[in-house]
This record gives structure tokens, sequence and C-alpha cells, in this order.
């Protein structure tokens, strides 16, 4: 086999869907074992107290700006503007991109907020931290595999999984901003 027909073969392999949805799965896998690990196992070092307290706030700045760009995608691929969606989209998605960095730079330097609200504050807080913890596991493989099915031509793949995409990746979007909301009234 030459040069040529290795890269033929790679470029055909790259296109096949299940393949490259198991490295989704796997890079997905890694990068949650990498959050869990910076949340549970990482100790934040006290010379950042006090310092760059600015990044929860741009986290949830993120990540009402990620559901504002989904919702406006979603806006045009109803009414078949599928240029505008596709721009939307690719938005929504750098948006969660600069948000996860921005998490983990947090988290990195301050570790995790514990919520001193108590009672039934705390309950509704909790619920709402669990669903979105458990579904932002959940979205990050979907929304990769999304984009994937569209940016390979895929579409009728990528309508049918977006159908359960968008639901998921807009409400931990939204989540994302309420727990910021509690943690601002009650921690911050």
């Amino acid at each position: 086999m030459n040069f040529y027909d290795l890269i033929v073969s790679m470029e055909q392999a790259a296109f096949r869907p299940r393949p490259v949805v198991g490295a989704i799965v796997v890079v997905s896998g890694l990068a949650v074992s990498f959050l869990l690990w910076l949340l549970y196992g990482h100790h934040a070092s006290a010379d950042f107290a006090g310092r760059w307290m600015f990044l929860p706030a741009l986290n949830a700045l993120l990540n009402g700006l990620c559901a504002i760009a989904l919702c406006v995608g979603l806006y045009f691929i109803k009414h078949h503007n599928k240029e505008a969606h596709r721009t939307s989209m690719l938005l929504a998605f750098a948006f969660s991109s600069v948000f996860l960095i921005s998490y983990i730079v947090n988290h990195a330097l301050h570790g995790d907020t514990m919520f001193p609200g108590h009672g039934p504050v705390r309950t509704l807080y909790l619920s709402i931290l669990a669903s979105h913890v458990i579904l932002s596991i959940v979205a990050l493989p979907m929304v990769l595999t999304t984009f994937f099915f569209s940016l390979t031509g895929r579409f009728v793949m990528h309508r049918r999984i977006a159908r359960l995409t968008f639901p998921i990746w807009l409400y931990v979007s939204i989540t994302g901003v309420v727990v910021f909301a509690f943690l601002k009234a009650y921690a911050y």
C-alpha cells in the first residue's frame, strides 16, 4: 500500500460513523473523567483566593449566550434558513467551548463552591444542579455527534439526533445560568 492509498483509506474511515462516534464517546468519557477529578480530586491553591472572581459570571454569560444562539438556530432552521442556522449553531458551539475552558480554569483556581442555603431552597438547588451535571455529561457526546453528522453531510442522522440533542443542550445551558443565580444569591 502506497502513501496515497493510505491517506484515501484514512479519509474513508474518518467518514464512517461508527468509529467516529466511538471516538467521540471515548473523548467525552476522558473529558468527563478529567472534570470529575478536577471537581473532587484536585485541591485549589490558596494563592488564587480572591483572584479571577469574574469567572463564574463569565461562565453564566457564556451559558446564556449559548442558550440564545441555540434558540436562534432553531428559529432559522424552522424557517429553512440553513446558512443562518449553521452560523447560529457554530456560535452556540463556540460559546460552549469557551465556557468549558473558563469552567476548567475557574475550578482549577478556586475549587468547588459549596451552596450554603438550607431547607427547601437547598433541595431545589441540589435537584437543579444534579440534573444539570447529569445532562451535561450526556450532552457532550450528543453535541459532538450531532455536529459530526452535520459537517459530514449526513442530514437525516443530524436531524434525528438533533431532536434529542437540542432540548438537552438548551436545558444544560439554561440551568447553568440558574445554578449561578442560586450561588450569586447565597454564596458569592
